[in-house]
């Protein structure tokens, strides 16, 4: 009688438990500037190491604006940051561990497309827990978010989630009203209907370029795309 008792109180606890809000930022790496360099002026567009990682650190701070205690798994594309720390002479990784510890961010080194895929699925620790949002901020194209690009070969993406990757994403870890960006270029010409798809929630995404440009309240997109409104959303 007590063990059925005790069964009962368990399964009311864990039906009772209230759900906690996951909030995923992946950061895909930057391009060596010796192989930029390379490149014809037009297309050098990649020269900060830390375009995709101050984005994603005012995305955290937003999610945190709104809510101190947000839970947010931070997806950080490592070997990029590795090989570009040792160009510019720089504690890049450190100096990314220090911010993700000041902005109480759980940061999530990895290594391949794969590994990104599988914190992903990991967000939501708990039963209940569900991912709120996802934004990504990196290279990409319509078919791919490009975690690596430039970084071993000229203007070469060596790891990417590929639209046909996307089935390998739980559906079941989102919310159904979760809310999802792709800050790279290109994502809303092709791989925002394969995600909606495959996810059933919408991935809003550029048709065009996207260029990361100051602006006097945040960081802003340019270019024409596939956004809410017509443009992508300030971050503040």
């Amino acid at each position: 009688m007590l063990i059925r008792v005790l069964a009962l109180i368990t399964a009311i606890t864990a039906f009772a438990a209230p759900s906690q809000a996951i909030h995923v930022v992946m950061t895909g790496g930057p391009a060596l500037k010796s192989w930029e360099g390379l490149r014809i002026k037009a297309d050098r567009h990649d020269n900060w190491w830390a375009n995709f990682v101050a984005a994603s650190r005012i995305r955290i701070g937003h999610i945190k604006a709104q809510n101190p205690n947000a839970k947010v798994n931070w997806i950080i594309f490592k070997p990029g940051y590795i090989t570009r720390a040792k160009e510019d002479g720089k504690p890049y990784i450190q100096w990314i561990n220090d911010l993700a510890k000041k902005y109480g961010a759980n940061i999530t080194w990895v290594n391949t497309a794969d590994q990104a895929i599988n914190s992903l699925n990991k967000s939501p620790r708990g039963k209940n827990d569900l991912i709120e949002s996802f934004y990504y901020f990196g290279h990409s194209n319509c078919y791919a978010l490009m975690l690596d690009y430039g970084n071993e070969i000229m203007a070469v993406s060596m790891e990417w989630i590929h639209e046909t990757d996307l089935p390998k994403i739980k559906r079941s870890a989102f919310r159904p009203d979760a809310d999802c960006w792709s800050y790279g270029c290109y994502t809303g010409a092709s791989m925002s209907r394969w995600w909606y798809k495959f996810i059933g929630i919408p991935l809003w995404g550029n048709m065009k370029s996207t260029q990361y440009a100051p602006v006097s309240n945040g960081l802003l997109p340019s270019g024409g795309g596939k956004w809410v409104n017509g443009r992508g959303p300030v971050l503040k």
